[in-house]
């Protein structure tokens, strides 16, 4: 199992991020053929530790059950869409992005 990680560094705005990411999720969703009932993906909002804020606001995991599903994904023009929307919406700075097993 593989997992496409997504982070998203502090936003200049938390609340035009949150209501772009809803928009975000939903181009996900018709991009990937995912309906709209289901969410395969996992989104964890970022604590701070101590009195100062994370470097990362959120993070968003998505699961693959092989490489070559996930590169077939990542490859498709709808994922590219999704991909520079996340860009988009990410005032903060790029978003990273990083591949895990597990």
């Amino acid at each position: 199992m593989l997992r496409l990680i997504v982070l998203y560094p502090q936003p200049a705005d938390v609340q035009q991020f949150e209501a772009d990411y809803v928009a975000h999720l939903a181009l996900l969703h018709e991009k990937a053929g995912i309906p709209v009932s289901e969410a395969p993906y996992t989104i964890t909002k970022m604590l701070p530790a101590s009195a100062e804020a994370p470097a990362f606001y959120q993070m968003f995991e998505l699961p693959f059950p092989s490489a070559e599903a996930l590169q077939a994904a990542m490859a498709s023009q709808g994922m590219q869409e999704v991909g520079a929307d996340a860009q988009r919406i990410s005032t903060g700075g790029l978003p990273v992005i990083l591949i895990g097993a597990g």
